[in-house]
């Protein structure tokens, strides 16, 4: 995407303030660099459920310094509902910017917002977020893919054992009778090794 078109495209925003008084000058500013702040709250709410009901590409936390509740809330958030996250803060203690990482903030920055910076900031922070969904879900595929082959193998085992095949004739006897029953390779694997179990 080009400069333009990232400037173009509208950010909607949850931020997150216990400052009311910063609401008006923080929307504003927002304005200006193309978003749109769609909720606002305090840290003390139920942040997941802010994030459900106001489904915004971007978190922003402006605090001064995040408390435990207020990360832990943010971890709830990445588990149930990921998004990128965006901390302004006072706080630049090692422990705190290390908890917070943890806890799914894709960007720690100290000094609190600024109108010129805010929106490089939030494309970085997207983007980054973006890169690690993917590294993630790339991860639990490869994972899924080991535990069917770990299946598969335990069932051509059984077949072996029991019908006397080789593990090439088990193979090909597990694939024909997926695509006979129009099952997924896994399934037909996973029957086998469940049916094996009961007759031990």
């Amino acid at each position: 995407m080009s400069e333009v078109g990232a400037q173009k495209k509208r950010l909607r925003v949850l931020l997150v303030d216990d400052s009311t008084q910063r609401r008006a000058s923080l929307k504003e500013s927002l304005a200006e660099v193309g978003c749109e702040l769609v909720g606002f709250a305090s840290s003390a709410e139920d942040l997941l459920g802010r994030v459900q009901q106001d489904n915004p590409d971007v978190v922003i936390i402006d605090l001064d310094s995040p408390g435990r509740d207020t990360l832990e809330s943010l971890q709830s958030v990445q588990s149930a509902a990921p998004r990128p996250i965006v901390m302004f803060t006072q706080d630049d203690d090692g422990s705190t910017i290390a908890r917070a990482t943890r806890a799914g903030v894709s960007a720690y920055v100290v000094d609190g917002i600024s109108t010129k910076r805010v929106r490089p900031i939030l494309d970085a922070a997207i983007e980054r977020f973006q890169q690690f969904r993917s590294l993630t879900q790339e991860l639990e595929k490869t994972r899924a893919q080991l535990e069917e082959r770990k299946v598969v193998d335990k069932a051509k085992g059984i077949l072996m054992k029991q019908r006397g095949m080789t593990e090439d004739e088990a193979y090909k006897a597990m694939r024909s009778l997926a695509m006979s029953s129009n099952k997924r390779l896994i399934d037909v694997a996973e029957s086998i090794v469940s049916a094996a179990s009961l007759l031990i």
